[in-house]
């Protein structure tokens, strides 16, 4: 099991009549899913995310909702429409991580016109699994694909551009200046709240892992034979100055517990702590806790449990 706390900030409701937003992912935002990276509201070569934090990169203009592993994207994410409209235009056909063409940075995806001059866009997904066709209507909520690792991009998530009017807007922020901070009303109903960082996964495994392995969802599980147990945390968002604490408890109480200071700033990194066997590993249930803090106050919490035989 595993149970997540995040630090929320919600947005202002968007005014009546206003164009509306529903999430476009099938997933829990803070559990299953997290926003990687926000709006880019910075004019300059500095970056900041509409509530003035790192969630983003310099110029990016859209909203990336991104899952945690290669093993979520092959077990299948369902991308759905944002809102009603008619499909402009679609691309499919492409790998997923291998070198995009160029022009195709998007990869497959898609755009659906909305009433009013609006416009949304999804990109980066799963080769073969966009499920519309160009000029069928969609309601929101229509399943449209599923995410995939096509196009420019490292990480598989769902890139969702908002236009009006051939402008691109921070569906966080339409209203804003370029200046972060000045968010205002947002597009979404119901509101999503803000995730200024927090735990993508926790897991145990009988060695400190490869960021690979973790991010490709293939860690090795702990048995009663590892050499070591070790607790790890898949990070997202950490800031240099945030602290995590990790711990493990197993049926003869306490297996170690640590807090590591976080260095600096980076979209996505992770630690560990383990402790070496004296012989086997007791049978019995364990349970592995993550705690990230920011502040002295916590941003994510995240426990996973398992039973050794």
């Amino acid at each position: 099991m595993i149970l997540r706390l995040a630090l929320l900030s919600l947005a202002l409701a968007p005014a009546a009549g206003a164009f509306e937003l529903e999430l476009p992912v099938d997933c829990t935002l803070g559990e299953t899913c997290f926003v990687q990276n926000y709006f880019d509201h910075d004019p300059t070569a500095a970056t900041a995310d509409p509530f003035c934090g790192p969630l983003t990169y310099d110029g990016h203009d859209g909203t990336d909702i991104a899952i945690p592993t290669l093993a979520d994207m092959a077990a299948g994410v369902t991308v759905r429409a944002a809102a009603a409209g008619t499909v402009r235009a679609t691309r499919d056909g492409l790998p997923d991580n291998a070198r995009f063409p160029a022009g195709q940075d998007c990869g497959n995806g898609l755009a659906i016109t909305h009433p009013d001059g609006w416009e949304t866009q999804y990109c980066h997904l799963k080769q073969g699994s966009i499920l519309v066709t160009q000029g069928q209507t969609v309601a929101a909520g229509d399943p449209l694909g599923q995410i995939g690792l096509s196009g420019n991009t490292e990480f598989p998530h769902l890139h969702l551009s908002v236009r009006k009017g051939g402008a691109e807007l921070d569906p966080f922020a339409p209203d804003a200046t370029a200046t972060c901070g000045t968010a205002g009303p947002d597009l979404w109903q119901p509101d999503i709240a803000y995730l200024a960082g927090g735990i993508a996964g926790i897991g145990l495994s009988p060695a400190i892992p490869a960021f690979d392995a973790i991010k490709a969802g293939t860690t090795a599980p702990v048995t009663p034979a590892s050499p070591a147990m070790v607790v790890w945390a898949h990070l997202f968002g950490a800031r240099q100055g945030d602290e995590i604490t990790l711990s493990i408890t197993g049926p003869q109480g306490g297996v170690i517990a640590d807090t590591v200071m976080i260095d600096r700033t980076q979209a996505r990194s992770f630690r560990a702590i383990g402790k070496k066997a004296r012989g086997a590993w007791p049978a019995g249930g364990y349970s592995a806790t993550a705690l990230l803090m920011r502040g002295g106050v916590e941003l994510d919490r995240a426990t996973l449990t398992v039973t050794l035989p």
